[in-house]
């Protein structure tokens, strides 16, 4: 995997998904190249300009390509939705483990700039450097719409519908994200051909419902690795000021141009920001100890009561049972158990989605032993300290658990945000003021999940 030359090869997920990669170049540092929404890692050599930056990139650095779980030459499972945020972060880890990387700097394009700010939050210690190129302004940073309720989205989920993986369809495509080569037959041609190779209408469709539905922003604050952020094009430039703004210490580059696209317009002064920031990288980052977690809390309800009706002996064997079946939960969705504060747990989850999981679980099980267990759960920034963590996500979740009833699981809009195209379904219990906090906070009820049919 030393040279220029690309080598395909799988990396196998947590859940047994296969992952394509393409590893090329030489170089000290290894740089993670996240596209869009749809890719096919292999096709991507036969557009020329594209070709040429990852060449130049792979004159500094190892390149390693991917595409993304439900596209390209990745899995895809019938009937499965394709891959929440965390699902897809944990397959950037995958792919980094396949081909020997420690870290890596990772370089989002559009949309692919939310997977990897998430994956740099969570995971600073294998993030050398994180470089976003237009943030997507409509989906996955904040745009605080539903799909349903968005015409833009409708318009491309009807355009999707029409044209995907035809010449007319990406020549429209073409004419609003890279003016500069709006007439450009083969560029369109080999569009059209991308979007064959990476998926079908429905795959696309899935796809783009998911990230639309993903909103990142609350979690940038949170990211504290190296951070470059490149926006062209005029309607790029507010969003990605934004992110800038958001991510600490991030810096913002402004170039020139109306092309949104990477792959129109000046493509090497991309590729000149993009290597610039290598040569300041180290191999190995600089780790800040603090770090994206979601954090779950539990509390039994009434437990007092129950103790004094049942018994001390028999309260303490009830209490015995119901941490076993906690703890097992617990492995099962890698959570990490921080703390027992008496019939209550604190743990920590690397994504939210398994975070909702667990809790509901917690709360289906404790049934069993006669008991009825609340729980809260929220994202954000902690910072370990030993066995112990800190930070305002721990209060916030505990303060949100505070609000739930018996065998109820709330989660902070923030979580709810992060959990697209998981299957996971929440009712909306309003804006509530969290004891010690500022602000009113949108709280949220899991679902749990209905029998089904077999």
């Amino acid at each position: 995997m030393s040279g220029l030359t690309p080598e395909l090869g799988y990396a196998r997920a947590a859940d047994g998904t296969h992952i394509a990669y393409l590893v090329s170049g030489r170089g000290p540092v290894d740089l993670l190249w996240l596209r869009g929404i749809y890719t096919n890692v292999e096709h991507e050599w036969a557009e020329p300009v594209l070709a040429r930056m990852l060449r130049r990139l792979g004159s500094v650095a190892r390149v390693i390509t991917m595409d993304r779980r439900g596209t390209g030459l990745s899995d895809r499972v019938v009937g499965r939705p394709p891959g929440t945020l965390e699902d897809r972060a944990d397959d950037i880890g995958a792919v980094l483990d396949a081909v020997g990387s420690r870290a890596a700097v990772l370089v989002g394009l559009v949309s692919g700039a939310s997977l990897c700010a998430v994956f740099a939050a969570t995971h600073p210690e294998r993030t050398a450097g994180l470089v976003v190129y237009n943030p997507d302004p409509t989906r996955g940073w904040g745009s605080g719409r539903r799909p349903d309720d968005d015409p833009a989205y409708a318009r491309l989920i009807d355009g999707v519908r029409a044209g995907w993986g035809t010449e007319a369809f990406a020549a429209a495509i073409l004419a609003e994200s890279a003016p500069s080569r709006a007439d450009d037959r083969a560029l369109a041609g080999w569009l059209a051909e991308d979007q064959r190779l990476s998926g079908g209408v429905d795959d696309a469709i899935a796809v783009l419902r998911t990230d639309h539905e993903t909103d990142v922003t609350a979690i940038l604050p949170a990211v504290h690795v190296p951070t470059l952020v490149i926006a062209r094009g005029r309607p790029d430039l507010p969003p990605g000021r934004r992110v800038a703004a958001a991510i600490p210490g991030a810096t913002l580059l402004e170039l020139p141009g109306d092309d949104r696209m990477a792959l129109a317009g000046d493509s090497d002064a991309i590729v000149d920001a993009i290597e610039g920031f290598l040569a300041a990288r180290r191999t190995v980052p600089e780790v800040d100890d603090r770090i994206l977690a979601s954090v779950l809390v539990t509390d039994v309800v009434g437990s007092t009561a129950l103790a004094a009706r049942i018994g001390d002996r028999a309260w303490a064997d009830r209490l015995e049972r119901h941490r076993a079946r906690v703890r097992e939960a617990l492995a099962r969705y890698r959570g990490r158990e921080i703390d027992t504060a008496g019939d209550g747990f604190l743990a920590t989850f690397d994504g939210p989605g398994r975070a909702i999981r667990c809790g509901l679980e917690i709360a289906g099980t404790a049934t069993v032993d006669g008991l009825m267990v609340r729980a809260g759960i929220h994202t954000g920034e902690v910072e370990p300290v030993g066995r112990e963590i800190r930070g305002v996500a721990v209060h916030i979740a505990a303060r949100v658990a505070a609000l739930a009833g018996p065998a109820e699981v709330f989660v902070t809009s923030t979580v709810r945000d992060l959990v697209a195209g998981s299957g996971l379904t929440f009712e909306d219990r309003g804006r509530r003021s969290l004891k010690g906090l500022p602000g009113r906070w949108q709280v949220l009820a899991a679902v749990p999940p209905g029998p089904t049919s077999g």
